[in-house]
């Protein structure tokens, strides 16, 4: 990555102040970079709510991306999507706008910050996907009462998120990395991520490698948070489970975040802009500074972010606290605790230690769209989705009475998931949203449904049904790329 550097010599880092305690935060990290004499600049844009309410709907103004195109580094406060201004949320827009695909979360026990887990040696990293899955944000209400939401996997995503993962364990000397999916159930899109997983794994022999269940994950870390050391994620289940672990070390006030791509890192704090403290001088600013520590290291800073995270390590063993770790009474302001961090700089704590980091090497994927080149492929069928207020039966005489003297035959009506026509024997309570499956018919086994015959269907279904949704059954390379119904033969 490319580095925008000033006529001074220096590194130019955007920054986004952020809104609420985020102008706090963001001063305090400066401040304390400033007194390293890291070799930073500063080129300060916004973001978020003063920008909604200015009417620009994505809460990014043009002159703060073109200040991230050039610096290619930003450090960033937490961003509010106010309720009435805005569509997306600003902090999502950054991310898709600059393909930081991989989010990574690190948490560790720290010293003076009280919890159920002290004394067990958590230190962790969860490297979440970033840019797709559910947060594609690809929603539709395909009836009046039923709404869908896309759950997008890619290959490409895959591999970038998983070698990113194994070269982060590798640069910070770590041991293993464990790949948590829900691939039980859903096997082609989880499922993706742990076959990319698995195929990538033995280049990496240094590294142990694991799969584990998200559920189990998320009851294991709460069991046992030392066993793991990088957990490697999709985007909803990375969202949840980095929460999870931030609890394990004392909150959100000491969980700081790297959003990484191959030409863009946004660095910020996982917590919000938690408007009630605004202004108050009350926050705790440690997420945000150790976001900055991030920074510093992805930049090549490595001193200066060693010295920093030592001077927190040494401020908090001192007992020098925030008011969300001892409360009002005996709490340092935010700027007291930043004054006290400036004057450990240089210190060491003889208890507690820092990595010795290495550069992250970050995964050279293709930029060519396409990742898969099937054999062969063919299309078998295809699922109709069909809005109806009757029974499953009526629903199913009808569209096999429609498939006469065409190449498809209606194979089977599911409900949510669930096959009700024709029946089981099962009892489901259905809603109003039906997928229809059809496919070829014997005779016509082994061809490829063409567009003509299914276009044709689709006009006679939608001669009697309404029908919102048809998604093709794809075979590549003989293998179906789609999954059957609950019941489904």
């Amino acid at each position: 990555m490319n580095f925008h550097i000033t006529p001074s010599g220096k590194k130019l880092v955007t920054v986004i102040p952020g809104d609420g305690i985020g102008p706090e935060c963001v001063e305090s990290a400066m401040r304390i970079i400033e007194a390293t004499g890291a070799p930073i600049d500063w080129e300060v844009r916004h973001a978020g709510a003063s920008v909604f309410k200015q009417g620009i709907a994505s809460g990014v103004p043009q002159d703060t991306i073109e200040s991230i195109a050039k610096t290619r580094v930003v450090l960033k406060g937490p961003l509010e999507t106010p309720v009435g201004y805005g569509e997306k949320s600003a902090n999502v827009t950054l991310r898709k706008l600059f393909e930081t695909y991989g989010n990574i979360r690190p948490v560790r026990e720290l010293p003076g910050v009280k919890t159920r887990y002290s004394g067990s040696g958590v230190d962790l990293v969860v490297v979440r996907e970033n840019v797709e899955d559910l947060y594609a944000g690809i929603e539709h209400m395909q009836t009046p009462g039923v709404a869908q939401c896309l759950k997008l996997i890619s290959a490409k995503g895959c591999e970038k998120i998983v070698r990113l993962a194994f070269e982060l364990a590798r640069a910070e000397g770590r041991r293993s990395v464990a790949c948590a999916t829900k691939s039980n159930i859903m096997k082609l899109t989880e499922g993706m991520l742990k076959r990319t997983f698995e195929a990538i794994a033995p280049e990496y022999p240094d590294i142990q490698a694991w799969h584990i269940i998200i559920d189990n994950c998320a009851h294991q870390l709460v069991k046992n948070p030392a066993q793991f050391d990088v957990i490697v994620t999709t985007n909803m289940n990375g969202d949840i489970i980095s929460d999870l672990t931030s609890a394990l070390i004392g909150g959100l006030g000491f969980a700081p975040s790297a959003n990484i791509g191959n030409e863009v890192a946004i660095f910020e704090a996982v917590h919000g802009s938690a408007p009630k403290y605004a202004g108050k001088n009350v926050i705790n600013p440690t997420a945000v500074i150790l976001s900055a520590v991030m920074m510093l290291r992805h930049l090549g800073e490595f001193e200066a972010a060693a010295a920093i995270e030592h001077a927190v390590l040494v401020t908090l063993e001192s007992g020098v606290l925030t008011r969300d770790v001892v409360g009002d009474a005996n709490a340092a302001s935010t700027t007291a605790y930043t004054d006290a961090i400036i004057a450990n700089l240089g210190k060491r704590s003889a208890n507690w230690t820092v990595r010795d980091y290495k550069p992250i090497r970050l995964p050279q994927v293709s930029d060519h769209p396409v990742a898969v080149v099937p054999k062969s492929r063919r299309v078998v069928g295809v699922d109709v989705f069909v809005e109806w207020p009757g029974d499953p039966a009526s629903l199913g005489r009808s569209l096999e009475a429609i498939a006469e003297g065409t190449p498809l035959r209606l194979k089977m009506i599911s409900n949510r998931g669930t096959k009700v026509y024709p029946s089981v024997g099962a009892i489901t309570d259905c809603v109003d949203h039906w997928r229809c499956r059809f496919v070829l018919r014997d005779e016509h086994n082994g061809a490829d449904l063409n567009d003509a015959d299914l276009l044709a269907l689709l006009q006679r279904v939608a001669a009697q049904h309404r029908w919102m949704h048809v998604e093709k059954l794809p075979e590549f390379d003989g293998q179906p790329g789609y999954t059957k119904a609950q019941g489904e033969d």
